[in-house]
């Protein structure tokens, strides 16, 4: 059965029996009707996935993984904050009359800094101590660039990325500060590890584990009976990735570049309200 779908089951139960509920606080987040959206949360999860044994998507309902990958290309690829550019609608209800998220995400990636042997933007800084400096523990990204908070469209949830090398295997880090565990916790988790491997492939190295570390883990107030349906569930056989062998250069990655084989979820067909 998916390991994923195992990690869900047990942090959304724990949410559930254990959680801290904060009906009686002011909360910025709010449904379409504007009715503040409230949350049961805990603080502090750590999930770990070996990306060696499965690919971590969860079974209990379908993520829509050629999305999920668009979404990670559109960040890391191609470093855009032009929502023209994503082939989906998740960025819509942040996007300002220009159609873009400002300076938040890929924006953030995109940018050159100067290091003292050039300048690099934050992804091919990482790519060139791949496979030049492996040693290196200093090999991560950040997204929460303070100076430019009040220009995105949202503060980044998943905002940092740790990369370690250890003999031949990539292991990495993501950090998450907010984590909607029914709208996008296995799509931050299958983009991330689908980054892992794209980072080991180029580098001539295998993807190893993806550590995810949330701080505040929540399920939403409308969002609770659904999940408690989901979690009821048996979990199914997790997939096989399958990447493009023949891709060795991280910018010639395509969505087409990727599929998830034997991958049968079980059917859902219930609308997801998303707090904004």
């Amino acid at each position: 059965m998916s390991y994923a779908d195992q990690v869900f089951i047990s942090v959304c139960r724990d949410i559930l029996d254990n959680g801290f509920r904060d009906n009686a606080l002011a909360v910025r987040p709010h449904w379409e009707d504007g009715t503040p959206a409230h949350t049961i949360k805990k603080f502090g999860v750590v999930n770990r996935y070996d990306l060696q044994k499965e690919f971590p998507i969860m079974t209990l309902r379908r993520t829509y993984f050629k999305s999920c990958v668009d979404e990670l290309l559109w960040i890391w690829q191609k470093k855009s904050n032009d929502i023209h550019e994503l082939h989906s609608h998740v960025w819509d209800a942040w996007a300002d009359e220009k159609g873009t998220i400002g300076k938040a995400y890929g924006y953030q990636l995109g940018v050159k800094h100067q290091y003292s042997d050039g300048w690099y933007d934050q992804v091919d800084r990482v790519l060139k101590d791949l496979k030049e400096n492996p040693a290196s523990r200093r090999m991560l990204t950040n997204l929460f660039n303070h100076h430019d908070l009040s220009e995105m469209g949202l503060y980044p949830c998943a905002y940092s990325m740790t990369f370690n090398v250890t003999g031949n295997t990539l292991n990495a880090i993501l950090n998450q500060r907010s984590q909607d565990m029914l709208t996008a916790s296995n799509w931050n988790v299958c983009q991330y590890a689908v980054l892992v491997h794209m980072m080991a492939q180029v580098s001539g190295l295998v993807a190893g584990e993806l550590v995810h570390v949330i701080a505040d883990c929540h399920i939403y107030d409308r969002h609770i009976p659904i999940v408690e349906a989901l979690i009821q569930r048996q979990p199914r056989p997790a997939p096989k990735l399958w990447i493009d062998p023949s891709v060795k250069n991280f910018y010639d990655f395509t969505v087409d570049s990727f599929r998830l084989e034997g991958y049968d979820p079980w059917p859902f067909d219930e609308k997801i309200e998303v707090a904004i």
